[in-house]
């Protein structure tokens, strides 16, 4: 059975598709077999994708047609596993889409191999979840935990991957860069 991956992020026209279109033209070439799909937390259906997100595609030899497609329920549980652009896409997802929390990560995130990061980063998740249960019992985290949490916030690097929205060419081409590197170290995972 083929793996099923859906890419997300804010309207489903500039980074989730080119990381579609990329993904899907890299495990072609690799022979692995994946259906990919994207959407996003805050779109409608039916918007074309980015002029500029279609040109750095078809720069890499790479054809993409399609429109925007907004989150939906049906999307997440088609999906095996669900790869934001964003920490704030994750969040998001994971406020509307709670079941997701097994199968979604941020691109970023899901293809480190760093141990002492991914360590900090469950610690964080832990953290975050005492919180967010002591705050629904009307309790709080103690000083110490608030001084871990945000000792581990500063020292986690960042996951997001640039927004080229409204930018240049040259700004969707480093976006479709970090996103390729991204993609090559999950083609490895997989």
């Amino acid at each position: 059975m083929k793996k099923r991956i859906l890419f997300v992020c804010t309207g489903n026209t500039c980074r989730s598709p080119m990381a579609e279109a990329l993904l899907r033209e890299q495990a072609l070439l690799k022979g692995i077999e994946l259906e990919v799909r994207s959407a996003g937390v805050s779109t409608l259906d039916g918007l074309p994708v980015s002029a500029n997100a279609t040109e750095t595609l078809r720069l890499r030899r790479i054809n993409h047609s399609g429109s925007s497609r907004a989150l939906t329920l049906d999307s997440i549980a088609w999906a095996d596993l669900i790869l934001t652009m964003t920490a704030g896409h994750k969040r998001h997802l994971l406020e509307r889409y709670p079941q997701a929390v097994e199968k979604a990560y941020t691109l970023k995130e899901y293809v480190i191999d760093d141990e002492a990061v991914l360590s900090d980063i469950e610690e964080l998740e832990r953290l975050y979840t005492e919180m967010h249960m002591k705050q629904a019992l009307g309790g709080q985290l103690s000083d110490a935990e608030r001084a871990r949490l945000f000792e581990l916030e500063q020292r986690i690097p960042s996951f997001d991957i640039a927004d080229p929205f409204g930018g240049t060419l040259v700004q969707y081409q480093k976006t479709a860069d970090e996103i390729a590197e991204a993609i090559d170290r999950l083609l490895r995972k997989l």
